[in-house]
C-alpha cells in the first residue's frame, strides 16, 4: 500500500537530477503551475522500465498540451539516468533517488532478490494537480506491469 493516497497533499522531496552534472532536484519547484506526473520506476535499462519511459516520451506532446510536467523517479544513479535519457531520447526530467528517501516516503520500496535489487522503487504513477493534491494514483501489483497510458493521460487532462 502506498504511503501517498488520492485526495491528499503530495509530499515534496529533494533528490538529484538524472544528468551527468549532478544538480539538485526539488519537487517543490515543479508544483503549482499545472499537473505533475510522477512516474516511479524500478530501474533504467530494464525492458519494462524502458518501455514505460519511452511510452511516456511518445505521449509527451499530449502531456505538454495539457500543461503537465512529467518526471521519472528511480533509485538509479544520476549518471545512469543521464545515459538512459540520452540513449532513449527522453526529453522529460529523470530524478535520481539513490538514497531512497522519496521512494520510502511514497511507500514504494521493494526488493527483487532474484535480480539482486534491494530498496528500489515499485512502478507507480501519481498525478498531482495545481493545488498539490494527488488526483490519480496507480501502483503496480507486479513491477513488470505498466500503467494504462490512456487512463493516465485522461487523469492529467482532467486535473
Amino acid at each position: 500500500m502506498s504511503g501517498v493516497e488520492t485526495g491528499k497533499t503530495v509530499p515534496t522531496f529533494t533528490a538529484t537530477r538524472g544528468t551527468t552534472d549532478h544538480e539538485s532536484f526539488d519537487l517543490e519547484e515543479h508544483l503549482g503551475d499545472g499537473p505533475v506526473v510522477l512516474a516511479f520506476f524500478p530501474g533504467a535499462f530494464t525492458p519494462p522500465c524502458t518501455n514505460e519511459m519511452v511510452a511516456l516520451q511518445e505521449r509527451l506532446t499530449e502531456f505538454d498540451a495539457a500543461g503537465a510536467t512529467v518526471l521519472g523517479v528511480s533509485a538509479d544513479s544520476a549518471f545512469s539516468l543521464g545515459a538512459f535519457r540520452e540513449e532513449h531520447g527522453i526529453e522529460f526530467e529523470l530524478v535520481s533517488d539513490m538514497a531512497g528517501e522519496a521512494i520510502r516516503e511514497y511507500g514504494l520500496e521493494i526488493d527483487i532478490p532474484e535480480l539482486g535489487l534491494y530498496g528500489i522503487a515499485n512502478r507507480a504513477v501519481f498525478v498531482v494537480d495545481e493545488d498539490r493534491i494527488v488526483v490519480y494514483r496507480w501502483v503496480a501489483d507486479d513491477p513488470t506491469n505498466e500503467p494504462d497510458y490512456d487512463e493516465l493521460l485522461n487523469a492529467v487532462e482532467t486535473a
